[in-house]
């Protein structure tokens, strides 16, 4: 890459445009440019590192056997009707219709066309495994597009898809693709840590996400630290905490609590600790109400919530509908007599003579006993908090925050029986085929690269991925010395395979400087003064000083610094 013949450019200050670390870095180092919300055009140096982050992936994929091929973007919505996921997708999906009017829709994801073309192959067990990826641009209707290439409305994923004949093969298939995932975050130079999360609108058997570690992470993870224990905060389970005591239950009265409907109220005036509550939320669920009760300290986990009741949607009913429910204001629900299915959180269990609304208000119950109420369901419905014991009781958990740039999915037969996909057996009967889903996002682990590896100059590239690998800068282009033993260098070091960049504007030194340093370039070569006694200036990535090295050794030291 030669600058003065090249598309290059940099910005001296920050984009008033960008909210993240990532997103202001990328567009001051000329590496992408956004074009509107949540879009963005990947400019030639975005590109390069782009590229390699696909080719990482490739490489991995192709090492466990899957085979790549390309799906379109642009699908008939029938395709999602018939698998029954277009209402769960709602405002998500792009949608459109062509001249006939026929609706069609931008994909967000492919598991259908996938399930599609495994059936043009598959009819006896003797045909699987299979294992197919892709790399294919998604479309998503965020809502809230942010921090730049994280959180967009058009995106590059590599999805995988596997087909087996059983669980076991699944299993196998999943493993396989596991490793690969962890290689291929690994080479990229990732922070990343393994949890296990929610199925979401994908469904299926098992659902675990490849988080990097970033403090701008939209998603809280649980960790503990000593045992390893990972998981996403929508799924972290939570451990019941002490003992009911029932040595002196109490019979519940009616105490009068003016104006005291929030639980902060209602200490206060109690004068009681808020772990001696038990909040009663309604809820409106795929359109019907529930009570959710929990201890007065907790919050409710909507994620758990809709796996509990296999439901899509759940919100705070209106007040209205508390108040008919009820037959009170909100803030004085209860559980006792309310004629609601009442779904209690297992850390309820093991509390005793507590305090609940009354159904009536400015009126709460005191010494409340589990004999007072029937609840419908016993679940963990609780968020999990920081400090908790971990679910497998090896320690108190703590939080962090990631970004999701890999997930991998047991979708088990749920879209096989959906697309009619189905194997004959060695005794001829029919069994649907058992798949597996997995995905990277390839711009969120740029833009995750970048979050964690950047300092106040600009981007710190691992140096396996970055756009530039060597950059050759010519101090003085009047000086003719310095310009030839430039190209010459840059001749020679091209030969390497490595990515090199020979800085030939006219520029100030200091200019140059604070460029190569902004894109991220590992390895400087300035070609400068100490020309004129046949050498030139090494300054490696990580190290404060710059060492002086003969021409004749710059290649031998180059190459064994890229192997290392």
């Amino acid at each position: 890459m030669i600058l003065s013949k090249s598309y290059f450019f940099t910005l001296r200050e920050d984009s008033r445009e960008e909210d993240s670390t990532s997103g202001n870095l990328l567009v001051r180092s000329g590496m992408i440019k956004k074009v509107g919300s949540g879009i963005y055009a990947l400019l030639p140096l975005g590109l390069r590192v782009f590229e390699k982050i696909k080719r990482i992936v490739r490489e991995e994929m192709n090492a466990i056997g899957s085979q790549e091929l390309t799906m379109p973007a642009l699908i008939p919505e029938d395709v999602y009707i018939d698998s029954g996921r277009r209402d769960a997708f709602g405002d998500s999906m792009f949608a459109l219709k062509d001249r006939y009017g026929k609706p069609y829709v931008l994909g967000p994801t492919h598991e259908e066309l996938f399930a599609a073309a495994a059936k043009m192959y598959i009819n006896s067990f003797r045909d699987m495994p299979v294992s197919l990826y892709q790399f294919q641009t998604k479309y998503r209707d965020e809502p809230r597009p942010r921090f730049g290439l994280i959180r967009v409305r058009e995106f590059v994923m590599k999805d995988a898809y596997t087909f087996d004949r059983d669980e076991a093969g699944l299993d196998a298939a999943y493993a396989a693709m596991y490793g690969a995932y962890e290689r291929a975050f690994d080479r990229m130079g990732l922070n990343y840590v393994i949890v296990r999360a929610s199925t979401g609108v994908m469904g299926g058997l098992l659902s675990e996400e490849f988080q990097a570690v970033c403090d701008i992470g939209e998603d809280i993870l649980v960790l503990e630290d000593n045992s390893g224990y990972a998981s996403n905060l929508e799924v972290a389970e939570c451990v019941v905490e002490g003992e009911l005591d029932t040595s002196n239950l109490l019979p519940y009265e009616e105490v009068h609590t003016p104006n005291a409907g929030t639980i902060a109220e209602v200490t206060a005036f109690l004068n009681q600790p808020v772990e001696k509550f038990v909040k009663t939320l309604i809820y409106r669920i795929d359109g019907e109400l529930y009570a959710l009760c929990l201890r007065g300290d907790h919050e409710v986990n909507e994620t758990k919530v809709l796996n509990l009741l296999g439901a899509l949607n759940m919100e705070l009913a209106a007040p209205e509908d508390v108040a008919a429910a009820t037959r009170a204001p909100v803030g004085f629900a209860g559980p006792i007599g309310l004629d609601l299915p009442i779904i209690m959180d297992r850390q309820v269990g093991v509390m005793s003579n507590f305090i609940v609304g009354a159904n009536k208000g400015d009126y709460h119950y005191m010494n409340v006993n589990l004999s007072d109420f029937t609840p419908t369901r016993v679940a963990d419905i609780r968020q999990i908090k920081e400090g908790d014991l971990c679910a497998n009781g090896a320690g108190r958990v703590r939080f962090a925050r990631g970004i999701e740039v890999g997930n991998t999915f047991k979708l088990g037969e749920k879209y096989s029986k959906a697309m009619d996909l189905y194997y004959t057996d060695a005794d001829n009967h029919l069994h649907p085929v058992v798949m597996g889903s997995y995905g990277i996002g390839i711009g969120r682990c740029l833009a995750a690269i970048v979050e964690q590896n950047h300092n106040e100059l600009g981007i710190v590239w691992p140096k396996q991925i970055a756009p530039v690998q060597v950059a050759i800068v010519v101090i003085n282009m009047k000086n003719e010395q310095q310009v030839e033993a430039g190209f010459d260098l840059y001749e020679e070091l091209s030969a390497t395979g490595l990515d090199i960049l020979i800085d030939d504007r006219n520029e100030r030194a200091g200019v140059k400087f604070m460029d190569m340093d902004l894109i991220g370039v590992p390895l400087r070569i300035t070609v400068g003064r100490d020309i004129v006694d046949g050498c030139v200036e090494l300054k490696f990535q990580g190290e404060s000083e710059a060492v002086v090295v003969p021409l004749t050794e710059v290649r031998e030291r180059v190459e064994a610094w890229f192997v290392d």
